[in-house]
């Protein structure tokens, strides 16, 4: 099973695909994780991603599926995997299938997380006062430049898998067990199928 999940920044994405990888043994695939990870090593794409993300702008297309395909190529996804944060445009979504396609795989669900995006600025500065601001992208200004890019590039993506059938809206602003109690009966009622 494959999964990709969509929603603005501080939407909960992070947390659900962490609960969906535990309860079923997916591969969670973040690519702020692993743009953060680059970053850390301190390598010259990790400075040159460092002020892209610093500045709430998109990392280019072909680095991030350069990322992507080589996660997904891994022995860790053979069971399948979760999208966090990939694809955020239309090409990419069209990449992501040309590329899945190739290794006669496929998009199963696209979760959307449906929040008030009002009640974003919070999670994310509660995020930051948890974690002591350990991401550098946690502040009120970059998340409303985020929130402007995921509305003009990432939500336009939407469409591309409503018109193939799968993919569910689901209520983001309840607490985290309600949010994972209406996924899990989603994928299990599609497991079922």
């Amino acid at each position: 099973m494959n999964l990709i999940i969509f929603g603005p920044p501080g939407a909960g994405k992070g947390t659900q695909a962490a609960l969906i990888q535990e309860k079923y043994g997916l591969k969670q695939l973040s690519t702020g994780d692993m743009l953060r990870a680059e970053v850390s090593s301190g390598s010259d794409l990790g400075q040159h991603l460092k002020t892209t993300m610093d500045k709430g702008e998109l990392v280019s297309d072909d680095t991030i599926i350069e990322i992507i395909a080589g996660c997904i190529a891994r022995p860790d996804c053979e069971k399948g995997f979760i999208l966090d944060g990939f694809p955020r445009t239309v090409a990419q979504a069209e990449a992501l299938d040309n590329m899945l396609s190739h290794m006669k795989r496929q998009i199963d669900h696209v979760l959307v997380l449906e929040v008030d995006e009002d009640a974003l600025v919070d999670r994310i500065l509660g995020r930051a006062a948890e974690t002591g601001g350990a991401r550098s992208d946690d502040n009120a200004e970059t998340l409303k430049k985020r929130l402007r890019v995921y509305h003009n590039q990432t939500a336009p993506v939407l469409p591309y898998y409503a018109g193939r059938g799968v993919m569910r809206g689901i209520d983001g602003m309840r607490s985290i067990d309600e949010v994972q109690t209406e996924i899990d009966a989603l994928l299990g009622n599609a497991r079922a199928a």
